[in-house]
């Protein structure tokens, strides 16, 4: 979405008043929204985010993902105080304004510490829990974790038939291991997009904050486990950072069957997006992924 410094004026004089805006630069890496970095002349830095324009087509479950963020950070910042997720300032359906955290991106450079404290920090969002499984809004959910995940699931397929997305044969790849996803009964917060490029690492190699949290749900708390170690199984390494810091139960075979599932969840919808993130099927990634996704299928089938 194209914005002019004059854009994200207006929305932080709609947000917090009159204030005088020092600098504003747009930051990259985001593929969904676009984000700005504000400096204010009574010295404050923010950030201001901003959705997709109205009729922009985005994924079912990309519904409403700027007021999601808003809910999540202030659920965090209210349950879990320890946890360092930004200020919520002011937010509409369209915008959020937050507290600029500081630290660089975990893909800048490595940090195993900053890995560790993320992992104590997920286990701390954990303790948290919900009313009901899957997405808040009119997007998937249930009073189950099995419904709400096949829920979830079925509306990313929805989308790959709607964007001529091909993916390998999904049915009855839920269904067939339904006892172990019910065996979850607690509706865990779960931030979900814990890749490398949402985690902030501080001067001294800690955890300086957790950003993103538009796409957070309610559901296993494994789910969370998937993204710190994407594209690898984090179950087969037992000495990874964030497992230091998470410090889980032991891996049993359930568990290692619900973690293939959210892969499978995870690489379905990171090949759906493709088309509505403008990359191109032949770049390599749609290959890659569909490979991996067909690795775990074979998997489970297995």
């Amino acid at each position: 979405m194209a914005l002019s410094r004059a854009d994200i004026a207006a929305m932080v004089v709609d947000g917090l008043g009159p204030v005088d805006i020092v600098e504003a630069v747009e930051l990259s890496g985001g593929t969904f929204a676009t984000v700005w970095r504000v400096s204010l002349a009574d010295g404050r830095d923010v950030v201001v985010k901003v959705g997709p324009p109205p009729g922009t087509r985005i994924l079912r479950y990309e519904r409403g993902l700027i007021a999601a963020e808003a809910e999540y950070f202030r659920l965090v910042r209210e349950r879990a105080p320890g946890v360092p997720v930004p200020q919520v300032l002011a937010a509409s359906d369209d915008w959020i304004i937050t507290t600029l955290l500081p630290g660089r991106p975990l893909t800048s450079e490595d940090a195993p510490r900053a890995r560790t404290e993320l992992g104590a920090a997920i286990a701390a969002v954990h303790e948290i829990s919900g009313s009901h499984f899957g997405y808040a809004g009119d997007r998937p959910s249930a009073p189950d974790w099995p419904t709400a995940f096949g829920a979830i699931v079925a509306a990313l397929r929805a989308d790959a038939a709607e964007w001529n997305v091909p993916l390998p044969p999904l049915d009855g790849v839920l269904e067939r291991h339904h006892d172990v996803l019910a065996a979850v009964t607690r509706p865990t917060l779960l931030h979900f997009d814990l890749w490398d490029g949402n985690v902030l690492v501080s001067p001294s190699g800690g955890l300086a904050g957790l950003v993103d949290g538009e796409r957070y749900l309610y559901g296993d708390p494994l789910l969370d486990l998937v993204s710190p170690a994407l594209f690898r199984r984090i179950e087969d390494e037992p000495d990874h950072p964030f497992l230091r810091g998470y410090r889980p139960a032991p891996f049993d075979a359930a568990a290692r069957i619900r973690l293939s599932l959210y892969r499978v969840h995870l690489y379905v919808l990171m090949i759906t997006e493709g088309p509505s993130r403008g990359i191109a099927r032949n770049d390599g990634r749609h290959d890659r992924l569909t490979d991996l996704l067909t690795a775990e299928l074979t998997l489970l089938a297995a």
